[in-house]
């Protein structure tokens, strides 16, 4: 049996109605081509990514910053209380072959930072820009759509 590829999806736990769709859109896309998604569990756009995903019956993953279970959000197959705060965001960019990072705040910044530094591809769909010391630009990758942004995650195949 074939493992299914596991793509890390970031975002602000307080999103925006566009970002919801974009994050809800992203999660059926993953679910569709048989991935896992892996998130910090909690709401905004994780849970609109969970939700995506399990209505289209995918997996889902999240790493939960505190130690009780019932507050990752109910879209979760799996729920993994921490008590890592933002250090769990090191075990989501981890577990993934890619990382999505849709709008978010400093923790999605942290998250890209981390995708970059661990050499995970690192997809931006209306999200933060970065550029290194000589203002050349960091290696985000930029999605247009969520379809886009699914299949750049998974670029290469499902292997």
């Amino acid at each position: 049996m074939k493992a299914r590829p596991v793509v890390s999806v970031a975002g602000g736990a307080i999103c925006t109605p566009p970002e919801a769709t974009m994050a809800e859109a992203v999660g059926r896309g993953l679910a569709s081509a048989g991935a896992i998604l892996v998130c910090g569990g909690g709401s905004g756009v994780m849970e609109a990514a969970c939700r995506g995903a399990i209505e289209a019956g995918g997996w889902t993953v999240g790493f939960l910053p505190g130690t009780q279970i019932e507050m990752g959000n109910p879209f979760l197959s799996l729920a993994v209380p921490t008590g890592l705060t933002e250090s769990r965001n090191v075990l989501v960019v981890r577990a993934g072959r890619a990382l999505i990072a849709i709008g978010g705040g400093y923790g999605t910044l942290s998250e890209i930072a981390l995708g970059l530094k661990l050499g995970r591809r690192v997809i931006g769909l209306s999200t933060w820009s970065a550029a290194d010391g000589r203002n050349e630009p960091a290696g985000i990758l930029r999605a247009r759509s969520p379809e886009e942004a699914v299949e750049l995650a998974l670029e290469g195949g499902l292997a």
